[in-house]
């Protein structure tokens, strides 16, 4: 069994926790490990489990390769896709992948981004799946509804056996709806997980939506090898549809079955979610960080840098990030989208990257910034390296805090030692090289009359990245 995993959303919705430069499934929301670490490390005790095929896009690879490093993920395939095409289009390269593998490959498609709380009655229903797919079927996970909730699609099954097959999908219903689709027993939540074997899900995508089958597979037989990295054909990825599975296959197919998940689900889609799925305190609370209250209830709140103090409110989601707080009414909290909207408009940095942004050599994290200044924290991985780049608008001063660097500036090579600096002038071809076995970490300070990330021009980078 192959697991693949889905990994492109950009999850704004639980903003600015959530950016698009490192959305929710990186993000370590419950324990220590990310979402996207959890989605395949439940799966750690499922028999004959290979490894993964990962879809991603092209600005979180380098998280994703960093992040299954971590949980020791060895040899995954990492398809990066073009652009969004939804659904169909990613698991139709992920099945032609399979199908390089073997020609009977069975796919466990999952999100990344999902909460299974009760792994065991996951794995049950796992097996379940198994049979039903080696059996020709395109099983659907349906979760077993807790409340008549409007914010989800259902899918309505023909019996309310174990395993039935599936009578119909139907989209996002009103609240007397939902309330009936809860009392009928008949229908579940539409997760978006499946399982089938990747030559089924072909031949019935082939059956119902070719074009997407064709594109794919030019896509992917022009594919090219980067590092880690597996990148389909932009110009036939491009020729793509952009379809969901369901509306794609699932809706058409008479091969759809479902099989009903009670294993405490989320998909973690909201500040209400991520209140539900944590311990709460008496005051039916969650309080992470430095945070003290008095006088609240049935808050979220969350800090990440400072103290944060609320007092003698109710029903509230307070998020304090380093560069943003969020203040909302939890029952409106889904509206923040409106104000990611807002600061995209507004051209704000805030609504897609962090302060700290990491980079595939280690990260960065911006500490202060003036009219014609920037001062950064930089922290570069062991035996890792920036490009040999220069820039036409900026001077750099770097002062090394923890390690040695190996500092290239034009035609010199120094060591530069903690407690040392050295100067890049404005239009000096310069590399910054971690030679060392701890991480090294130096204070930048840039100077000039522009300070923007893309003065960068690179003439050599180990990580492919545009020149």
């Amino acid at each position: 069994m192959i697991p693949v995993i889905m990994s492109g959303g950009s999850g704004t919705r639980l903003w600015p926790l959530s950016r698009k430069n490192k959305p929710k499934q990186f993000l370590s929301l419950f324990g220590e490990r990310s979402l996207f670490q959890n989605t395949l490390t439940r799966l750690s005790d499922v028999a004959a489990m290979e490894s993964p095929i990962i879809v991603c896009n092209e600005t979180h690879r380098f998280m994703v390769a960093e992040q299954l490093q971590e949980i020791d993920v060895a040899e995954p395939d990492i398809l990066l896709e073009p652009s969004a095409k939804n659904t169909a289009p990613a698991i139709a390269l992920a099945a032609l992948q399979a199908l390089e593998r073997d020609a009977d490959a069975l796919m466990l498609v999952l999100a990344a981004d999902h909460l299974i709380q009760d792994v065991g009655m996951f794995h049950q229903a796992i097996e379940q799946a198994k049979k039903q797919a080696e059996a020709g079927h395109l099983v659907t996970f349906g979760i077993v509804p807790t409340e008549a909730h409007t914010g989800y699609g259902y899918i309505e099954a023909q019996s309310q056996d174990c395993v039935s097959a599936v009578a119909a999908f139907v989209e996002k219903p009103d609240s007397d709806t939902a309330q009936h689709y809860l009392d009928s027993g008949r229908y579940y939540w539409n997760s978006g997980m499946f399982m089938f074997k990747a030559s089924t899900i072909i031949a019935e995508l082939e059956r119902y939506a070719p074009e997407i089958v064709s594109s794919c597979r030019g896509a992917l037989a022009n594919s090219v090898s980067d590092l880690d990295f597996i990148r389909v054909d932009q110009t036939a990825f491009d020729a793509c549809p952009a379809d969901s599975l369901d509306y794609a296959v699932m809706e058409k197919t008479d091969k759809a079955v479902v099989i009903p998940l009670d294993a405490g689900w989320s998909d973690v889609g909201s500040w209400s979610s991520l209140w539900e799925n944590q311990p709460q305190d008496e005051q039916k609370n969650v309080l992470i960080g430095d945070v003290v209250v008095h006088d609240v209830n049935n808050a979220y709140i969350h800090s990440e840098h400072r103290l944060v103090t609320v007092l003698g409110l109710d029903n509230v989601v307070v998020v304090e990030t380093a560069d943003a707080v969020m203040v909302a009414d939890k029952s409106k909290a889904e509206q923040i989208k409106k104000v990611v909207e807002q600061l995209s408009q507004a051209e704000r940095t805030e609504a897609t990257i962090h302060r700290k942004s990491y980079r595939p050599w280690g990260y960065y994290d911006g500490i202060d910034v003036g009219a014609r200044f920037q001062v950064k924290r930089i922290c570069v991985n062991p035996g890792q390296s920036l490009s040999l780049q220069m820039h036409h608008h900026r001077a750099e001063h770097w002062i090394v805090v923890v390690g040695t660097a190996e500092v290239t500036c034009d035609d010199k090579i120094t060591l530069v030692s903690e407690n040392e600096s050295t100067f890049i002038p404005l239009g000096s071809k310069h590399r910054l090289h971690n030679p060392g076995r701890m991480p090294l970490e130096i204070i930048e300070v840039q100077s000039g009359n522009y300070l923007g990330e893309d003065d960068i021009v690179r003439f050599d980078d180990r990580y492919n990245r545009a020149k």
